[in-house]
């Protein structure tokens, strides 16, 4: 299977200077609740930059004493970053916190709670990004995507750090699937495998998007032949008011969480996704996890594959709320901030502001 590049909705090009450093990029953890303020266990508001979060728990850990497995974190933020994020240890090691100094770490607040801190542990994350070179025609540019961006949401594809630096880590996370590859780090291994899944998983949406894509310039049955799919399998999806286009037998999930079910009554879900209401989700591929029906599975089949993981299902579409901008004419600085749902990624927001080329 060759690789797919991720495709976007809209045909524009901005050019801007975006530079994933401390001073330019700002990431800040939305917590799921409180936290009580009793028990025993310590949650620290830790901000960190030039450092992965392995880092900086691997520091905090060697400080107090203490297995980096018995701290609690809610996610991984990116390294090339000023990240904002909480994470948890047993209360009994506060003392030793005191004396703890890191020139890239800063503890900015401690608040005791009952529970470890589990991953998934958030309701989304806060970003804040400054982009450069911003003339005024892109400026303008940026603002018109923007409101398109806030209407309509945007493709939940997974990020590049899932892929390393080379963008091919899936290569090895398949080897290691199929047998043909031993390591043996239980977390490498599963990172691996993970990133094999979210290839199988972009792979989906950008076939997906293209479906979208034709469904706006070409009637159900040329998009049909062109996607080499049965007749009448993509009736009633060219007249749906929202970009990215429902089947038969998607699976929709409640909008920012709720339970799953199938696409039934089609121009009725439609409704609903349109207002926000609900999602549809694609597959990330393993064990215990359903799969679409229907048109929907003609696609999805295309990108399945039988592997002794559990798999789950991923929204396909994403909602980007509490957007503010600010532009900084004298120094052509372009400055955003919005919230996105947990396990999403800025650059699905930045790449359809730069209108990454499709395909």
């Amino acid at each position: 299977m060759t690789s797919r590049k991720p495709i976007y909705p809209l045909n524009i090009k901005n050019e801007f200077v975006f530079n994933t450093s401390p001073r330019d990029f700002t990431v800040e953890e939305i917590p799921l609740y409180e936290f009580t303020g009793e028990g025993e266990h310590l949650v620290l508001k830790v901000r960190k930059k030039e450092m992965t979060t392995w880092e900086m728990l691997d520091a905090i850990s060697n400080h107090v004493g203490i297995r980096r497995r018995d701290m609690g974190y809610a996610g991984l933020k990116d390294k090339h970053a000023m990240t904002i994020q909480y994470i948890s240890l047993p209360a009994k090691f506060e003392e030793k916190l005191d004396a703890f100094s890191h020139e890239k770490i800063k503890i900015l607040d401690k608040v005791r709670h009952n529970n470890k801190i589990r991953v998934g542990h958030l309701k989304g994350n806060r970003f804040e990004i400054r982009l450069k070179k911003v003339l005024g025609v892109q400026k303008d540019k940026l603002d018109s995507v923007l409101k398109w961006i806030k209407a309509n949401g945007v493709p939940n594809y997974f990020g590049n750090q899932r892929f390393g630096t080379d963008g091919n880590n899936w290569v090895d996370g398949k080897k290691l699937l199929d047998g043909k590859l031993k390591i043996r780090d239980r977390k490498t291994k599963e990172f691996l495998m993970g990133s094999y899944q979210s290839y199988l998983f972009n792979n989906w949406l950008s076939k997906r998007m293209e479906l979208s894509l034709l469904l706006q310039e070409f009637s159900e049955a040329d998009a049909e032949k062109l996607m080499k799919l049965p007749a009448s399998a993509l009736k009633g999806t060219k007249e749906q008011k929202q970009f990215f286009k429902l089947l038969e037998g998607d699976l929709m999930m409640h909008y920012p969480y709720g339970r799953l079910f199938e696409v039934e009554e089609l121009a009725k879900e439609a409704e609903r996704f349109a207002s926000k209401d609900i999602a549809p989700t694609g597959l990330i591929p393993g064990t215990r996890t359903k799969r679409a029906g229907g048109a929907a599975r003609l696609i999805e089949e295309m990108f399945d594959e039988e592997m002794k993981m559990n798999g789950a299902r991923r929204y396909a579409w994403i909602q980007v709320t509490d957007i503010k901008k600010n532009y900084i004419e004298e120094r052509a600085h372009y400055e955003l901030s919005f919230t996105l749902p947990k396990g999403s990624y800025a650059t699905n927001v930045l790449d359809v502001l730069r209108g990454a080329p499709a395909g």
